[in-house]
Formats: C-alpha cells, sequence, structure tokens
C-alpha cells in the first residue's frame, strides 16, 4: 500500500558525490521532498560525517576520487548497521553496485538518474524498511514479551505502574540493568490518556554530549559544524505525548541543568536558537544508579532528582522473581524464533528450563535474550537442550556434546558465523535471519570475532 504525501517518511540523509551537478541535483530532490541533506564531495568527508552525526541513510556514488563509495559502504555499514545505504552507479557497472547491495546497501540508482521521483521514492522506500528494522526488537521487547507472568515479586510493581499510568506523574524507574525498565515505561504510556501521542526514548549513556543536546533539543542552521539545516529535537517530537529518558544517571551537569529548566517551565530553545519552544510532555526516566546517592556526592543536582522521582518505581531482579524465568524465556524464544524465520519456534526441554531458573543473571532480561540467541545459533532441532546454553557466569561456558575439551563454544559460535557468511555469499542481513539473531548483534559478533 503506498503511503500518502502527507504520512511519508522524511529523514537525515548524506549524499556523497564528487560531480557537484549530480550532488547538488540529488540535494535538492530531497529537500523538497522534506528531506535534511548533508553534502560531501568525496568518501572520506563522507565517512568524517557519518562520524560526526547519525543519518538515516547515505547516497554514495562508488567512483570518487580518494576514497571510493565502497569504503564507504563498507564503514558504515559495519559501524552504523542501522543505517540504509544506495549506492550511485554509472551504466555498465551495475556488477560493483551487486557487490554493495552484498554488504547490505538497500539499493543503487543508475546514472544519469532520470529524475527526482526515482530518487525520493529510493530514498522512501529506504526510510521504510530501515523504520520496520528499527522497530522490530523495540516491539518484540515491549509488545510481546510481557513484564511479568505473575511473579509474586512482580504484584506491587504491576499495581503502581497501573495507578501512576492514570496520572501525569513524572516517574522514575529504577533497577539494576536488564530488568525491564523501557517494557515498563511503555506499559506506562500505552496505558494513560497519552497513548495515541507519541512515545519518544532517547539513551542517555550512548550519545556524546554535544550530540545529545542536539538530539534532545534540536537545532538551528549554522549552530555547529555540520548543522547544515534546522533540526526538531526529541522532546520537541513528543509533544503531547511520552518522553522516556533511558540511563538518565549518564547526563552531565550542564544538561543536567537544561533538563531541570525544562521540567520546571516546559520550555527550552533549540541550540543556536533563541525563540523559546513549550512543550507538554509526560517524562519517564529510569536509571542503574543511584542518584539520590550521587546528589550527596555532588554528581547529580538534588532538585533535578526530586524533579524525576515524583513517583519512584523500583523493578526486582529476575533472580527475584523465579518464577518468571522460564515463561520469559519461552516467549522471548517465540520473539527470536520468528525474526528468524523459524516456525514452529523452538522449544526448550525440561532439563533447559531447569538449568535457566536455576542461574543468577546478574544481567537480567537482556542476559537472558542473548543466551537463547546463542542457542538458537547451536541447536540443530527444534529442541534447545542444556548443551546448547552458553551463559557467561564465573564458572566456564559448558561444552558442547561430541566437541573437544579444548574447542570452546567461542570458536564455535565464530565457526557456524563463518560457515554462514559463505553459504550467502557474504551477505549480512540474510546470514542474521539464517542464524536467527538480530543485525546488530551479529556485526558485534564480526567485530569480536574479527570476521569481515
Amino acid at each position: 500500500m503506498t503511503m500518502s504525501t502527507s504520512e511519508k517518511r522524511v529523514g537525515r540523509v548524506l549524499v556523497a558525490d564528487d560531480e557537484e551537478g549530480v550532488r547538488t541535483f540529488l540535494a535538492e530532490s530531497l529537500e523538497r521532498a522534506g528531506h535534511e541533506v548533508t553534502q560531501v564531495a568525496d568518501g572520506a568527508a563522507a565517512i568524517r560525517a557519518a562520524h560526526e552525526e547519525p543519518f538515516d541513510v547515505v547516497l554514495t556514488d562508488l567512483h570518487m576520487p580518494g576514497t571510493e563509495g565502497m569504503a564507504v559502504v563498507r564503514t558504515v555499514r559495519t559501524e552504523q548497521p542501522d543505517v540504509e545505504v544506495i549506492v550511485l552507479t554509472a551504466f555498465g557497472d551495475v556488477a560493483t553496485a551487486v557487490e554493495a547491495m552484498k554488504l547490505g546497501a538497500y539499493d543503487y540508482l543508475q546514472k544519469p538518474v532520470s529524475g527526482p521521483a526515482a530518487v525520493r521514492e529510493l530514498v522512501a522506500g529506504a526510510l521504510e524498511r530501515r523504520a520496520k528494522l528499527v522497530a522490530a526488537p523495540r516491539a518484540e521487547l515491549a509488545t510481546s514479551v510481557k513484564l511479568t507472568f505473575g511473579a509474586p515479586a512482580m504484584t506491587p510493581v504491576v499495581e503502581a505502574l497501573a495507578r501512576v499510568a492514570k496520572t501525569g506523574a513524572t516517574v522514575l524507574l529504577q533497577g539494576e540493568s536488564g530488568t525491564g525498565k523501557e517494557v515498563a515505561a511503555r506499559l506506562i504510556h500505552e496505558t494513560s490518556p497519552r497513548a495515541k501521542k507519541p512515545f519518544i526514548a532517547i539513551n542517555c549513556a550512548v550519545l556524546k554530549e554535544e550530540l545529545l543536546e542536539s538530539e534532545l533539543f534540536g537545532h538551528e542552521k549554522g549552530s555547529f559544524t555540520g548543522a547544515h539545516a534546522q533540526r526538531r529535537g526529541r522532546i520537541e517530537l513528543a509533544d503531547g505525548g511520552t518522553f522516556f529518558l533511558d540511563e538518565v544517571g549518564e547526563l552531565k551537569p550542564s544538561l543536567q541543568a537544561k533538563l531541570l529548566r525544562v521540567l520546571e517551565e516546559r520550555q527550552f530553545e533549540r541550540l543556536g536558537g533563541s525563540a523559546s519552544i513549550t512543550v507538554d510532555v509526560r517524562w519517564v526516566a529510569a536509571t542503574n544508579r543511584d542518584l539520590r546517592a550521587m546528589s550527596h556526592e555532588g554528581t547529580w543536582r538534588e532538585d533535578l532528582y526530586h524533579r524525576l522521582a515524583v513517583f519512584p518505581i523500583h523493578l526486582p531482579p529476575l533472580r527475584e522473581r523465579r518464577e518468571d524465568i522460564v515463561p520469559l524465556a519461552e516467549s522471548l524464544l517465540t520473539g527470536l524464533s520468528a525474526s528468524a524465520g523459524r516456525s514452529p519456534p523452538l522449544r526448550l526441554d525440561d532439563a533447559t528450563k531447569a538449568r535457566l531458573q536455576s542461574e543468577a543473571w546478574p544481567g537480567n532480561v537482556r542476559e537472558l535474550r542473548n543466551v537463547l540467541e546463542r542457542a538458537m545459533i547451536l541447536a540443530d532441532g527444534p529442541v534447545i537442550k542444556p548443551e546448547h546454553l552458553w551463559i557467561e557466569a564465573g564458572a566456564a561456558p559448558i561444552q558442547p556434546a561430541g566437541w573437544a575439551e579444548e574447542s570452546s563454544l567461542a570458536e564455535l559460535e565464530r565457526q557456524t558465523i563463518q560457515r554462514t557468511l559463505a553459504a550467502v555469499a557474504g551477505n549480512r542481513r540474510l546470514a542474521a535471519t539464517k542464524l536467527g539473531i538480530g543485525l546488530r548483534t551479529l556485526y558485534e559478533k564480526l567485530k569480536r570475532y574479527d570476521l569481515r
């Protein structure tokens, strides 16, 4: 079904081409469709630009002076797996474009480009695919997987979430990493009067301070190097809905002060701007750190702590709600199997269930999910058995049956990934699907095992 003009996605696009006429034509075609476009004239500049700010789509010519387009494709696809890449190629060089697609590029555009519509249509398709791929893990975690399956330790948590969701109070979710704080935040939003409005999330730990500030508040054109156009921040995009600050304890003091002002006055300015922007946002924050203790130490603003902790909720670790472990594992396994195209989903035998329930799970739900992903790689049939579990606790990993003592599961995993990549001619997206793991997870493993 074709999206209407008002529904079409817009994004941040990087255009790399050494021909000024082609570069300008592509940029203008996309800017008229509402996209924010950055132009560069060679591959080295494209790689630098991708390091400085995130893009949704990269259009790169294959043949440029110095660093060529294939190097751009390899670098961007390795460092930013969520970015979609479109390559520009001259007539007769389609084979190289196909090679780029094997590395994960979305598609290629042949020169001379027939017109603006072809460019816009291709970028729209890339943005649509990116949106589906980025949203899939979140949907799997926040919708398919329940917060609890009836563990008594979670009863007061569920009751507190249900009560506060009906209000507009600011909520501070506390607990160890991987306990389901984002799932709880989405539950608050989805059961609140704001459910039909945006739910916008940002992880305060993964972005540099300068970039985080721009992501939060937006910026005006020319406010800093690389700010080629005005951009609305995520707080502004969340107007009327819920804004989720994950890992809020990682905020630097300068941003703590600016966040406090937004919470108190509901106003802010974009970077480089002077006009005040008013927002109506419901705030939910999450942290695995003790903000009260940090405020006593002087590393966290006490006034901001009290603003965020209007309604604090503590999520217990998985080891304190063991009744949830097996049904949660089965739910996660169903989602992972579906993502990998495996039907029916893989099953856990009784010995595996007992093993899962006995573990300490210091990484909580996130660690459990990773263990199941690894087990799917190692399982030969439809059932996951104890020998397929690789649980990184204090003890050494379990060795799979039939393998020599000195052959570790890490080596087995490396060889499995290597064989799968060879079977699909290096197509990493297809390899991830066959392995039953996420694309980002595959790239992490490729780096870990030095596989190219």
